[in-house]
């Protein structure tokens, strides 16, 4: 199931996809910029509202924990209940010390392996959403890269052809004046 961010992403890609070749060009596209400004806010709206959801998957790590802390507790209180009846009953007292030791160490052991689990559960949670959020920022990064380097690959050509308009007009400005040169070049004697 993919995230709104990478329909946004896709949207973005099907777009540039879309767009009609610049005259005379294979490589530039015109954008409409309205429509490109659109998909962009829309993009960094959902943004928050994708680490927000992340964000609760980590919480529940805490709730698993807690659980198995009061599952843990229970099965204390449950281990301490018996351990106190075998213990009030005098003639086996010594086989009640035993037993109420082995149930507590049982009841120790179980819930140390409960409470580790949900560690472990939580950890591979908070990992996969930190991996996930990483990946679409990365993505997102690319995307951003990429427009950057278009964008300066066009308003570099830009200027490149501009200079060259100008030079050859002022070329051939100065092929209608030559005169006019030759007295602003020659300098003045004294």
């Amino acid at each position: 199931m993919s995230s709104r961010i990478e329909q946004i992403i896709e949207e973005i890609e099907e777009y540039i996809d879309s767009c009609k070749y610049q005259a005379l060009s294979n490589s530039k596209i015109i954008v409409n910029k309205d429509e490109i400004e659109e998909l962009l806010r829309e993009l960094r709206m959902k943004t928050p509202d994708e680490i927000k959801k992340y964000q609760k998957i980590i919480s529940n790590r805490d709730a698993i924990i807690a659980d198995a802390q009061e599952k843990a507790n229970a099965i204390i209180a449950e281990a301490t209940v018996h351990t106190n009846e075998l213990i009030n009953e005098h003639e086996i007292m010594q086989q009640a010390y035993t037993q109420a030791n082995e149930i507590i160490a049982n009841a120790t052991n179980q819930a140390q392996a409960l409470l580790d689990n949900a560690t472990v559960d939580a950890n591979n949670i908070r990992l996969g959403a930190i991996q996930y959020t990483d990946e679409m920022l990365a993505n997102l990064q690319k995307i951003i890269a990429h427009t950057l380097d278009t964008s300066g690959a066009k308003y570099e050509n830009f200027i490149n052809s501009l200079k060259d308009n100008y030079d050859i007009i002022n070329a051939n400005r100065v092929e209608l004046h030559p005169s006019e040169e030759e007295e602003t070049e020659q300098p003045e004697e004294e």
